[in-house]
């Protein structure tokens, strides 16, 4: 046997600089791959609550649930359009707008007088609006006492609410009557109609995702 065919069986090729790159890429993906498939079999496993919570916090918050199902009950209102009225005025946050509306349910001045006055509120003042409790006593008394007015039409309800219901019951003349009465087309003011295809349907993602909490 000839001598160099010993030294060729005993020698091994090392791998190139490149070949060796593309190994340890390979690893790598193969390493993320497998942390990949860990991390979806945990999040299976616990169900995804605390992730789903986190992000149902940021994309529809809820809070003072308690308050609002009291007042729902109360004023025989629907917890799961209230919330969607929170949301669509506030987003949950404590604020006074340029037209100086206030706290969660965004309560003009006037309004708040007009609603202190048909309610017996004797001894409210504006600060008082800043309140979670009277804040949402009072939007869910006008919410309610709209509905009344147009028959428990909502579309109604929420347009007058954003509105005011003076401006509806023009809309409402001009459209031949509540039963004729469009939201898409009778409503001249294009805020208006976001308004209120906003709060509908923020009141079945409410209804949806918060049952429990609602009370529903």
């Amino acid at each position: 046997m000839p001598p160099t065919a010993t030294a060729s069986a005993g020698t091994r090729r090392r791998p190139t600089a490149a070949a060796r790159r593309a190994a340890k890429v390979r690893r790598r993906r193969l390493r993320f791959v497998v942390a990949l498939v860990a991390l979806a079999g945990l999040v299976v496993l616990i169900g995804m609550h605390p992730l789903k919570h986190a992000v149902q916090e940021i994309t529809l918050p809820l809070h003072h649930e308690d308050i609002i199902r009291q007042q729902s009950e109360k004023k025989d209102l629907d917890p799961a359009l209230v919330a969607a009225v929170i949301y669509q005025e506030s987003k949950f946050a404590d604020r006074t707008s340029v037209a100086g509306a206030r706290g969660l349910m965004q309560i003009t001045p006037d309004t708040a007088r007009f609603i202190a006055k048909q309610s017996g509120g004797i001894r409210f003042t504006l600060q008082d609006l800043g309140t979670p409790q009277i804040n949402i006593a009072y939007g869910t008394w006008y919410l309610r006492w709209l509905l009344d007015r147009y028959d428990g039409r909502k579309s109604l309800a929420i347009a007058a609410y954003n509105a005011g219901f003076g401006n509806v019951d023009a809309w409402v003349r001009q459209a031949g009557g509540p039963d004729s009465f469009d939201p898409k087309t009778d409503i001249p003011y294009p805020e208006t109609r976001n308004y209120v295809q906003r709060v509908l349907e923020w009141r079945k993602d409410y209804a949806r995702r918060y049952s429990r909490e609602l009370g529903l």
